[in-house]
C-alpha cells in the first residue's frame, strides 16, 4: 500500500489486530464486473511484470485528457471504462504491472481499484498525491475509486523503504489520524470526480481486522504463506541486512496487506490494487492470497486480479519532492496553507517541470508537448509553466477557492504590490513572513514612524521618516506619504493584523494582541 509506517511490537500486533479468535467470514460474494466491451489494437506482448509495456498503438480518451495515437476519436465519457492502463503509461506513472492483460480488462468492464494509506499522521502529504491521482484517473476513465485507511495496518507498520520502525503512536492518535486522512482524500477525490463518474469509497481496514482473532488469522491465511518467498521480497531482505534487523511484527505486514486485496476483492469486487513502487512485494503478497484463497466452489469463477506501481515523487536529482526546508508539505489546509503549497510548487526546477505536469495534472498530453516546445523558444518567459503547474495541483488539492486565496495572497505579498488584503492573505503568510508582536495599545492611535522602530523594521525614527519622504513604506500594501501618520483600529485586519513594508521586498507581518 501507498503507506507511511507506524512500528509497534508483537504485543500490539496481537492486541490489536487480533483481538479475539474468531472465524475469518470467508462466505463473501465473489467480484462481479459489468461487461462493457470496447476495442484495443495492441502491439507485441512483453512479459508479465514488465517494468514497463509498450506497443500500445489505440487512442484512449478519458475525462479531461488524452492519449494521442493516429487511429480514432472517441468522446471523453467518464460513465464509459477506457484503458487507463494507457493513459498512465503515457504520462509517466507505470513502474510495474503485474499483467499486461489490465489493457484488455479495463477496455471490457468497470473495473474497482484500491490504494492504501496508513495513517501515520493527521493528513496525507505530497508525496501521497501520486496515488489520490491515480485513483482519480481511474475514475475519470470510467472506474471505481476505492481508498483504503490503514487502521489497522498503521498500528503494525510496512517495513518498504524504511530503515527502521517507526514510534508507537496510541489508538487514540491513530483514531484521529484517520479521520484527518478521510477528510483529506474525500475532498480531493470528491471535488474533482466529473460528472457522471462512479463514486469514491473511503474505507477503514480495522472494520475486518479489528474482530479477526489471531488464532484464525494463523489458521485462515498464514499456513498460506511460504515464509521464503516473504524472505524474498526487497523490503524484507533490505531490513535484515540492516543494523536495526526487522521485528516479526513488521515482518508480518505483507501478509495483513495483501489479505486487504483478497477481502476487498471478495467483499467489495476490487480487482485492481495500485501503489508506489516500493509495493510491488505487498502488492503481489495481495495476487498470491486472492489466487491461494479463492474457493471456487463457494464464490464461483476466480476473477483475475491486477497490481500496479507508480514511480515515486522525486525531482531530478533523486530527492524526494514535497519535503524542504519549512518540513513537510501537507495537503490538509489547516497544516499548509494554500498560499504555501502553491508557492513551493511554483519553485519547481526547469528540470523537473514537464514531466510534473505529466504526472502531477490532467492537463491534455498535446498541450504540455506544445509547453515544451515552448519552454525552447527564445519567446519563452522564465516560471510560465512553474505558474501553471502550481494552478493546476493546486485546485486539485485546495479547490478553486484555495487557489484563489494563494493567487490573492501571492499578488499581495509582490514587491510593491497595491493589491487590497484581507485576513485570509495575511494568514497564509502566518510563519512564513517575519513577524512580530505589540499590545494593541502600541499599535491603536500610534504613529507609523514609532510602530516601525518599535519591531525593529528601521534603527532609527529618522530612518523611517527618510523612507516616508522618499515613497518607500507601505501599510497594508498602501503607500504612506505623511510622516505623522497614526494607525487607527481600522487599519488592522480583521482586528489583529497589519502588513508593514519598507522598500520592495521587506516586509513584516505585525500580530496585534
Amino acid at each position: 500500500m501507498l503507506r507511511g509506517t507506524i512500528g509497534v511490537g508483537v504485543r500490539n500486533y496481537a492486541s490489536v489486530l487480533l483481538a479475539r479468535d474468531r472465524s475469518i467470514p470467508f462466505g463473501l460474494p465473489p467480484c462481479q464486473p459489468s461487461l462493457l466491451h470496447c476495442s484495443i489494437s495492441r502491439g507485441p506482448r512483453q512479459h508479465e511484470f514488465s517494468k514497463s509495456i509498450a506497443g500500445i498503438s489505440s487512442r484512449t480518451q478519458c475525462a479531461s485528457s488524452t492519449v494521442e495515437t493516429p487511429t480514432q476519436t472517441q468522446t471523453p465519457d467518464s460513465s464509459t471504462p477506457q484503458n487507463v492502463a494507457a493513459v498512465l503509461r503515457e504520462r509517466g506513472l507505470v513502474e510495474s504491472i503485474t499483467s499486461e492483460e489490465i489493457d484488455k480488462a479495463a477496455m471490457a468492464q468497470s473495473l474497482k481499484v484500491y490504494c492504501g494509506f496508513d495513517p501515520t499522521a493527521d493528513s496525507l502529504h505530497l508525496g501521497n498525491l501520486l496515488g489520490i491521482i491515480v485513483l482519480s484517473w481511474f475514475q475519470r476513465c470510467g472506474h471505481a475509486p476505492v481508498a483504503l485507511i490503514g487502521g489497522a495496518t498503521g498500528r503494525v507498520g510496512d517495513p518498504s523503504g524504511k530503515s527502521a520502525e517507526r514510534p508507537v503512536l496510541s489508538d487514540e492518535q491513530i483514531e484521529g489520524n484517520v479521520q484527518g486522512i478521510k477528510e483529506v482524500l474525500r475532498g480531493i477525490l470528491e471535488r474533482n470526480a466529473p460528472e457522471g463518474a462512479p463514486p469514491v469509497a473511503v474505507l477503514n481496514n480495522l472494520d475486518w481486522f479489528g474482530g479477526m482473532g489471531f488464532l484464525s488469522f494463523l489458521r485462515d491465511v498464514g499456513k498460506f504463506a511460504r515464509v521464503g518467498t516473504m524472505l524474498a521480497k526487497e523490503s524484507v531482505k533490505t531490513r535484515l541486512a540492516s543494523e536495526s534487523g526487522i521485528s516479526f511484527t513488521e515482518f508480518s505486514y505483507q501478509l495483513l496487506q495483501g489479505y486487504d486485496f483478497f477481502y476487498l476483492c471478495r467483499k467489495e469486487g476490487v480487482r485492481v490494487q495500485v501503489g508506489g513502487s516500493d509495493q510491488w512485494g505487498n502488492i503481489t503478497a495481495g495476487t498470491e492470497l486472492i489466487r491461494k484463497l479463492w474457493n471456487s466452489e463457494k464464490d464461483g469463477e476466480m476473477p483475475t486480479s491486477f497490481g500496479l506501481t507508480f514511480p515515486l515523487l522525486v525531482d531530478s536529482d533523486g530527492k524526494k519532492f514535497g519535503k524542504s526546508e519549512g518540513g513537510v508539505l501537507w495537503l490538509s489546509a489547516d497544516k499548509v496553507s494554500p498560499y504555501k503549497f502553491y508557492q513551493y510548487l511554483f519553485g519547481t526546477a526547469d528540470s523537473d517541470i514537464i514531466r510534473f505536469m505529466k504526472i502531477l495534472t490532467f492537463l491534455p498530453m498535446q498541450e504540455i508537448d506544445q509547453m515544451e516546445k515552448d519552454m525552447k523558444s527564445s519567446g519563452y518567459v522564465p516560471n510560465t509553466l512553474q505558474k501553471r503547474l502550481a494552478e493546476e495541483v493546486t485546485r486539485y488539492v485546495h479547490g478553486e477557492a484555495g487557489l484563489q486565496q494563494a493567487i490573492k495572497t501571492t499578488e499581495a505579498l509582490k514587491p510593491g504590490a497595491d493589491t487590497k488584503l484581507d485576513g485570509d492573505a495575511l494568514e497564509a503568510i502566518a510563519g512564513d513572513a517575519p513577524s512580530a508582536t505589540l499590545p494593541r495599545d502600541q499599535v491603536a492611535g500610534k504613529s507609523v514612524v514609532d510602530i516601525m522602530v518599535a519591531v525593529k523594521m528601521q534603527p532609527s525614527k529618522s530612518a523611517v521618516r527618510r523612507l516616508i519622504k522618499g515613497g518607500g513604506v507601505r501599510v497594508n500594501n498602501v503607500q504612506v506619504k505623511d510622516e505623522t501618520l497614526c494607525l487607527n483600529e481600522t487599519d488592522i485586519i480583521d482586528g489583529r493584523l497589519v502588513l508593514l513594508a519598507t522598500g520592495k521586498k521587506n516586509k513584516l507581518l505585525l500580530q496585534v494582541e
